[in-house]
Formats: C-alpha cells, structure tokens, sequence
C-alpha cells in the first residue's frame, strides 16, 4: 500500500521537477565556464541553479512522472515501476561519479548534486521495490 502511494508521489514530483526545468526563473543557463560539455544539448541549464538538466533530462523525468503515476494503480505494477527506477538511477549515479560518463555520453549533464540526488532516488526505490515498502501488510502472513 505505501508503495503505490509512494508511486503517485514519485510520479507527481517527477511531472513537476519536469515542467520546472523548462522555466527560466528556475532552470537559468549554465554559465559558459560548466565544467563538462553536452554534445545533444550544449545549453543546458541548472535547475534550482544546482542541478544540471537539458532537454533529454527533462524528457526522462517527464516520463518517469507518467509512469509513476500509472504504476500507482496496483501493488504490482508500483513495485515494478520501483524497481526499474531504482537500477535505472543507480545506474545514472554510477555514470555520473566517472568523469567520463557524467554527461551519460553526451545526452545528459549528470553530475555535482545531481549524482547524491540520484543516488537517493535509487535508495528509496530499492526500499520501494525490493524492501518492506514493497509488501502489502494486509496481504502477508505472520
């Protein structure tokens, strides 16, 4: 039960940190001197002047939201979406500590705060899709 309660809210603040990212009164450029470059999108912005974000950032959290939000239906499906979510940001953080791979091969800007962000993010949805969170109360045996 707290999983698809907890899907609905991934996918709601999924949509909205999305939207956000499009408003320059929040997502300003990043200054000319970022220290890595985004071969997909070369100005990309800094959402809440912390975070790096472009256009296939936006496009992943968008649908993330979407996602999230339909998985709410059902236990099933929330853990589901949980588990995806948290080996897809594992991933992302993994990327983005290598400087390398921190613009996930010139798509998208990963790095900074954006690495300890996605690093929670995968935590939770571990809890979410692999732990306690995931077990129905109502449903298990004692």
């Amino acid at each position: 039960m707290i999983a698809r309660r907890l899907s609905l809210l991934f996918g709601i603040v999924f949509l909205a940190i999305g939207g956000l990212a499009f408003l320059p009164a929040v997502a300003p450029l990043a200054p000319f001197d970022a220290p890595v470059v985004v071969t997909l999108d070369p100005h990309f912005r800094l959402l809440f002047g912390l975070f790096p974000v472009n256009l296939a950032h936006d496009a992943i959290h968008l649908l993330f939201g979407v996602f999230g939000v339909i998985a709410a239906r059902s236990l099933a499906s929330a853990t589901g979406y949980f588990r995806k979510l948290f080996w897809f940001y594992l991933l992302v953080a993994i990327l983005g500590m290598i400087p390398i791979t921190n613009t996930i091969f010139g798509i998208a800007p990963v790095y900074g705060w954006d690495v300890p962000l996605h690093l929670g993010t995968a935590i939770v949805a571990w809890f979410a899709g692999y732990g306690r969170l995931s077990v129905d109360p109502l449903q298990s045996k004692p």
